[in-house]
């Protein structure tokens, strides 16, 4: 299996600061090309949230530098091995963060989805509202906001339509640096060939539908990286145009 990547940032139409943060890479490796993506969604003042979320991104692409080469190395890896190495580095940034907020007298934090695609098996992490997606005939998204209005919805007290439009929907559960004792959610699956797997922060899809992202960005339309860049580049002109207030972001990976 093969992997074409893209990503891309904007600032938004509001902020005076761009408090999102991504990367997106292939990696060579003993068990043949891998990709690992994350994106980050900071909050904080005085732009702190840039702070954040760099710091977990920096943290994460650490791991991918010192860490993955060696479980490559053993031709072995394992869903265990993933969850306990990345539980153990949002741990290490959530103390980080929290402590250097103290310093400053506020809270500062950042949300977290990150994922790594092996030849045959996908790993992901989330920590707040940031989400995954895959792209097939359909769109599916991989992970659960930990959004009070998300639990709302699971509960039975709201439905989608009404968590949509409710004023707490930025209400976080959890944020790496602002919540003491965090639960990351982890998944693992299949990779599915010929399908786009897709990650974006919250600004990226309020005011544009599941539907319309499936529409620009579905494996049809994602054929080379030039192409993954305009379309990805499109939805974000489209947010700004309906005037959507955060940063937008969204990193995409193709298989094939």
């Amino acid at each position: 299996m093969d992997f074409i990547v893209s990503g891309a940032t904007d600032i938004g139409n509001v902020k005076k600061t761009n408090q999102d943060s991504y990367n997106v890479k292939v990696i060579s490796t003993p068990m043949g090309k891998m990709v690992f993506a994350i994106v980050c969604d900071g909050m904080g003042g005085l732009s702190m949230g840039e702070l954040a979320s760099a710091t977990v991104v920096h943290d994460f692409n650490q791991w991918v530098f010192n860490r993955l080469p060696l479980i490559t190395a053993e031709k072995k890896i394992s869903e265990r091995t993933i969850r306990e190495d990345w539980e153990n580095l949002i741990i290490a940034s959530n103390e980080k963060i929290s402590a250097f907020g103290k310093q400053q007298g506020f809270a500062i934090g950042t949300t977290l989805t990150a994922m790594l695609l092996t030849q045959d098996s996908l790993y992901i992490v989330n920590v707040g509202d940031t989400r995954a997606y895959q792209l097939t005939d359909k769109i599916v998204r991989l992970t659960d906001d930990q959004t009070l209005v998300a639990k709302e919805v699971r509960d039975g007290k709201i439905t989608e339509e009404e968590a949509e439009a409710d004023t707490r929907r930025a209400v976080l559960l959890q944020g790496i640096g602002v919540t003491p004792h965090l639960y990351p959610q982890f998944f693992s699956g299949s990779v599915v060939k010929d399908a786009v797997y897709m990650l974006c922060t919250d600004g990226f899809r309020h005011v544009v539908k599941e539907n319309e992202i499936f529409a620009a960005l579905n494996p049809t339309k994602m054929v080379n990286a030039a192409d993954m860049t305009a379309n990805i580049k499109g939805l974000i002109n489209l947010n700004k145009q309906r005037q959507e207030r955060d940063n937008i972001t969204c990193a995409a990976i193709r298989t094939f």
